[in-house]
C-alpha cells in the first residue's frame, strides 16, 4: 500500500476539458496511485471530442448550469462507481466574447452565469453527491492564488473568491453529520488552454514566472500533485482552508530582478 491510501478509490473530477487542463493531470496523478477515476466533461459534444484522450476510462457529462444535469450526473456516479472517496470541483467559466473591460462595467448576466458555473456550482454538486460520499470523503475546489487581483483576470476574480467562501461554509455544513473535508487550491497561473482565453493572461504569466525564486512558472503537475494529497486520507487534518500552490510567486513581491527591471529609468525622448 502506498503512502496516500488511495488504491482502490473512486473519485469524480467535474471540468475535463483537454490534455492540459488541471482535471486531466489531477485525474492521470491519481490513476497512478491506484485510484479509479470518473472524468466529467461539461457537455456531450465536448465529452465526444475527449474519447481519444479518455480511452475508455469511465466518463459523463454534466452542463451544471442545469439542476437536471446535476441530480442525474450524481445519481449516475452513485449508481455505477460509488461509493466515492471525494471529487474534483475544477470548473470555471466566464464571457470574454467582448474582450476586456473595467469591472464596474460588468453586465449583469454575465456575473451571474459565472458565479452559476464557477463558484455554486460546487455547492449543488456537493448536495446531489452527498448520499454517494464515504463518511471521510475528500472534496477540493480548483481557485486562484494572488492572481485575483490582476485586472485581465475580470470579474473571474471575485467570482473565484466566492468559490473558496463556499468551499468554508460547504466543510462546516457536512460536519454536522459526516466528516467530508473541503478545500480550495489556490493555484497560480498556468500554461493551460484555457488561461489562453484570458485577455493579457500571456504577460501577466510570464511576470509571475519572473516573481518565482526559482525563475520558473508553476507546472500544472505541481497542482496535481498538491490536489493527490488533499484528496488523501493523509491529509485528514485539512478542512476548509485555501491552500496556496504558486511557486513563491505571492511572497516574492521584492524580487531583485524585477524590483530593477521596473525601477529602471525611462528612456529619454
Amino acid at each position: 500500500m502506498s503512502f496516500l491510501s488511495l488504491e482502490g478509490k473512486t473519485f469524480a473530477i467535474f471540468g475535463l476539458s483537454n490534455r492540459k487542463s488541471v482535471a486531466w493531470a489531477i485525474g492521470r496523478t491519481l490513476e497512478a496511485e491506484g485510484a479509479c477515476v470518473v472524468y466529467v466533461a461539461r457537455n456531450a459534444e465536448r465529452l465526444a471530442s475527449l474519447e481519444k484522450l479518455l480511452a475508455g476510462r469511465p466518463a459523463l457529462s454534466c452542463d451544471v448550469e442545469s439542476r437536471d444535469d446535476i441530480a442525474a450526473v450524481a445519481g449516475r456516479i452513485g449508481a455505477e462507481y460509488g461509493p466515492v472517496a471525494g471529487f474534483v470541483h475544477s470548473i470555471a467559466f466566464a464571457n470574454f466574447s467582448e474582450g476586456w473591460t473595467s469591472f464596474h462595467k460588468t453586465k449583469r448576466e454575465d456575473f451571474l452565469q459565472a458565479m452559476q458555473i464557477s463558484a455554486f456550482s460546487l455547492v449543488e454538486l456537493a448536495e446531489a453527491l452527498k448520499p454517494h460520499l464515504l463518511p471521510e470523503a475528500s472534496v477540493i475546489a480548483i481557485g486562484i492564488s494572488s492572481y485575483v487581483a490582476a485586472p485581465t483576470y475580470g470579474y473571474l476574480s471575485p467570482v473565484k473568491q466566492a468559490l473558496e467562501g463556499c468551499v468554508r461554509f460547504l466543510a462546516k455544513s457536512f460536519s454536522a453529520d459526516s466528516r467530508v473535508r473541503f478545500n480550495c487550491l489556490n493555484a497560480g497561473p498556468l500554461k493551460t488552454k484555457s488561461s489562453a482565453g484570458i485577455p493579457g493572461y500571456l504577460d501577466n504569466y510570464l511576470y509571475a514566472e519572473k516573481l518565482t525564486p526559482r525563475k520558473q512558472a508553476l507546472q500544472t503537475e505541481e497542482v496535481a500533485n498538491v490536489a493527490t494529497f488533499l484528496l488523501s486520507p493523509r491529509s485528514s487534518g485539512i478542512n476548509g482552508q485555501g491552500i496556496v500552490v504558486d511557486a513563491g510567486m505571492g511572497w516574492n513581491f521584492f524580487d531583485e530582478e524585477v524590483v530593477r527591471l521596473a525601477m529602471r529609468p525611462e528612456p529619454r525622448t
